[in-house]
């Protein structure tokens, strides 16, 4: 009887075992492959900078830059591209151009973008698209850079060598009104020959009244000179001042002429009614 009320125990015992080997150790689910594509770090960011005034017919470098976007992974390194498009929006394009027109900068680097101007003046819009793509993913972002385009003040003048050898290239140094504000590189000049010197001043605007350009030979020690043999040129040119605004006078001119006409109006009629009570 008692082998026989074990039975049922060592049963149940075996059962349990074997539902525990059953079970056994569990193993965790391999983690799904992390994705290739690195995750962007910020958003796409971009800037244009270079000069905000240039002269009819002039030239200017601008320096695009870029960073950011799927381009990027969040530890700063380039795994994709950022490509920008440049165009240019103006009351007249005819002759303008940006070149290159498109460009993959690669970790930061450019060469800046050469702008070319026509013979009008008048205000000139860099329009940047700027593109960060990373295989399928892709961010853009505009910018825009607004440039003036004026008639610049010019400056010629001639340089003569005046001995027997060749005078190596040196550079002329340009003063307006006392203050250094550019300089021509002048190249070497043959025996005798000639240099027609010339320098533009771009800007905005200028005081109203005389205004002096200057420049000057004497660091050459004699060996060239301008056409009239002096050492230092100068020309001088007036600014006009801003064009009068009449409106004010002409409003008060309007207002004192129906002024009078009301003053008359009114002593006639004052007349007229004295002579009715006769």
């Amino acid at each position: 009887m008692s082998a026989v009320r074990r039975l049922p125990v060592l049963l149940a015992i075996v059962v349990l075992l074997g539902a525990a080997f059953a079970m056994g150790p569990r193993v965790a689910a391999a983690a799904p492959p992390a994705s290739l594509t690195a995750a962007a770090s910020s958003s796409v960011t971009g800037s244009v900078y270079g000069p905000t005034v240039l002269g009819v017919n002039g030239h200017g470098a601008y320096t695009i830059n870029a960073t950011g976007g799927p381009a990027y992974a969040p530890n700063g390194t380039e795994v994709g591209n950022i490509t920008f498009y440049a165009s240019l929006q103006a009351s007249n394009t005819t002759g303008m151009n940006i070149t290159p027109a498109e460009f993959v900068i690669t970790n930061g680097t450019f060469t800046p973008a050469r702008l070319s101007t026509n013979g009008f003046a008048q205000v000139v819009t860099i329009l940047v698209m700027i593109s960060s793509t990373n295989a399928t993913a892709n961010d853009t972002i505009n910018v825009t850079y607004a440039v003036n385009v004026v008639t610049p003040y010019s400056l010629t003048a001639t340089i003569v060598n005046q001995t027997n050898a060749t005078v190596l290239a040196f550079v002329v140094y340009v003063a307006l009104d006392g203050t250094m504000v550019g300089n021509v590189s002048v190249p070497s000049i043959t025996p005798s020959a000639n240099y027609a010197f010339s320098f533009q001043y771009v800007t905005l605007s200028l005081g109203t009244g005389w205004h002096t350009f200057t420049v000057s030979l004497a660091n050459e020690h004699g060996l060239v000179a301008f056409s009239n043999g002096a050492l230092s040129y100068s020309v001088s040119f007036y600014v006009p001042g801003p064009a009068p605004n009449y409106t004010l006078w002409y409003v008060v001119g309007v207002v004192a002429f129906f002024g009078v006409l009301f003053i008359y109006a009114t002593r006639v009629a004052a007349r007229r009614r004295g002579a009715l009570r006769k």
